[in-house]
Order: structure tokens, then sequence, then C-alpha cells
């Protein structure tokens, strides 16, 4: 997972955020925590084949919180593009 994530201005954190970014076309790549709840992850992953994003699983939505800076849990995060 890329240090990128940390960088606020490059990421976006959460499904709603990750979704619109997403349907934006500004997103790069999405990390998706496979021990999060498939109902919030599942649209993303849909919405990432659709645009043809590429989907990166992290192993926990805690790694993922902390790998982009924040002090909670994150199930989906993406980095945006330069």
């Amino acid at each position: 997972m890329p240090e990128l994530l940390s960088d606020a201005s490059r990421r976006v954190v959460g499904a709603r955020q990750v979704l619109r970014a997403v349907a934006a076309g500004s997103v790069e790549r999405v990390y998706v925590a496979r021990d999060a709840d498939p109902f919030v992850t599942q649209p993303v992953v849909n919405a990432c084949e659709k645009a043809g994003v590429r989907v990166e699983e992290v192993a926990a939505m805690q790694q993922l919180g902390k790998a982009c800076g924040i002090s909670v849990s994150a199930a989906v995060a993406a980095l945006l593009k330069a």
C-alpha cells in the first residue's frame, strides 16, 4: 500500500466519498479492506469495475485507516489522480 494515502490532498476515505470520486473519474486506484462489510464495499468494487479503476485488497480496516493517517478504521480509500 503506497504511502501516498497519508497525503490528504491525494486521497479520499470512506465509501460515499470514493463512489463520488470514481463517478467523477478522478480516482487512480481504490483500496478495500478484506474484513470490511461487503454491504459497504461491494458497491464501490462494482463502480470501479464499470469505470476501469484498479482495486487492491488490504488485510484489515485498521491497517487501511492507519495508512491514511486517520485514527479510525477505514473500509475503503482511494488514491486520486495527480
